[in-house]
């Protein structure tokens, strides 16, 4: 037998898992919900009350959940909201990208409570993981020494080959070898400041697709492909309200798809990185003369900078448009969702133009999804990453009642 036949046996899990699953959409209901009374949970969530409240009294004394005032009605007796408690437990979430690290500190809540960042030319790894372990060691200080247990992990997003596009990105060729064979995720997860916590790492934009899941468009919508677009595109997939990572963790790979095909192996076709990529927008405003950052703010949609933004888009969609009917046409997609480090005028402007050219696509024996822009913005990746060990731990996973056959 095949470890592919091996690995897909299945038997059931035991009530750890029940428990585990139980807890994971309580805390899910109430997280896309708000404080909801006990009652109503039980009601939503299709579980007893007695169930219920067993569940709600386990999380309360764990710090997860809390009990809100009293609300009284007109008629009966207040009901009591239940609450997620925002010291319940805390994440670090690190950005690393190919021009500034970011990091930031989030509670149980999702707020952001506060935020650490570096700018550099170059990743260079010798310099970067010191950032790291800083910005590690600033953001745990900044929790109340008797809830510093309560951190439960730290996310790591990052590209998912640095030394890849070392060419294309202009790195020195030392710079490039250097990331050849590193583990990011091992290297974290051997800096002081994160002894004794769980690091979670993945490709930078399937973490942002995370933060769009959790707390963006996700809460309302639970199947969509996911476009991210900073110094190249790359994007994210979600089923069911499950990010898909694929065998090799390349699920949503966007900015890899060939744009034609190749008259030979020696000669093959652009892929839409290539084109689809802020660094080429920056580039149009060098040219001109202008301020390379314009794209970050409204100026990419002003007077002056305007004609080459929409130079840049008229490039850029037709090659989106592709990967979206392609994408639709395999996996019968509901919704796509479009975001970036950019600003909202652009950001708007590029989905507008996305779906001006999908209309140019035929849809007999499909149906055309609907595009919208992303609700969380430039921050999605750090966002996305503090996320990750949330995510791991309390979002709902059939998975937890499967286990492998021993």
């Amino acid at each position: 037998m095949d470890a592919d036949s091996a690995t897909s046996r299945r038997r059931g899990s035991n009530q750890t898992g029940v428990r585990l699953f139980n807890d994971q959409i309580v805390i899910q209901t109430i997280r896309a919900q708000g404080p909801t009374p006990q009652s109503v949970l039980a009601s939503q969530t299709h579980l007893s009350v007695q169930t219920m409240a067993l569940i709600i009294e386990r999380l309360e004394s764990e710090g997860l959940l809390m009990r809100l005032e009293p609300v009284r009605g007109k008629v009966g007796a207040p009901s009591i909201p239940v609450a997620l408690n925002p010291d319940g437990a805390f994440f670090i979430g690190v950005s690393i990208g190919r021009r500034r690290l970011d990091a930031l500190l989030m509670d149980f809540t999702g707020v952001i409570r506060e935020r650490w960042s570096a700018a550099h030319r170059y990743p260079d790894p010798d310099v970067l993981f010191a950032e790291v372990e800083e910005a590690l060691k600033a953001l745990r200080q900044l929790i109340k020494p008797k809830l510093r247990s309560r951190l439960r992990g730290v996310g790591v997003a990052a590209p998912l080959s640095f030394g890849g596009w070392g060419e294309l990105l202009g790195f020195p060729p030392r710079l490039a070898q250097k990331w050849e064979g590193l583990s990011i995720s091992d290297s974290v997860s051997q800096l002081p400041s994160a002894h004794g916590l769980s690091v979670h790492a993945v490709k930078d934009t399937s973490a942002a697709c995370v933060a769009e899941l959790i707390v963006g468009n996700g809460r309302q919508i639970d199947t969509f492909l996911y476009v991210f677009i900073d110094v190249f595109i790359g994007g994210g997939l979600v089923i069911n309200g499950q990010l898909r990572l694929g065998t090799n963790g390349n699920a949503g790979a966007l900015g890899s798809l060939a744009l034609g095909t190749g008259k030979s192996p020696a000669s093959l076709p652009a892929q839409l990185l290539s084109i689809a990529s802020l660094r080429s927008l920056e580039a149009r405003y060098v040219d001109a003369g202008l301020a390379s950052d314009a794209w970050m703010d409204h100026r990419a949609m002003s007077d002056g900078w305007r004609p080459h933004t929409q130079k840049w888009l008229r490039e850029v969609a037709p090659g989106i448009s592709m990967a979206v009917h392609s994408a639709a046409c395999i996996i019968d997609l509901p919704c796509v969702i479009i975001d970036g480090t950019m600003g909202r005028g652009l950001a708007q402007a590029l989905v507008e133009s996305v779906q001006h050219h999908l209309a140019l696509y035929p849809w007999e024996g499909v149906s055309q999804p609907n595009i919208g822009i992303g609700s969380v913005g430039p921050e999605a990746r750090a966002i996305g990453a503090a996320l990750l060990p949330l995510y791991k731990t309390t979002a709902p996973d059939n998975a937890l009642f499967m286990k492998p056959m021993a």
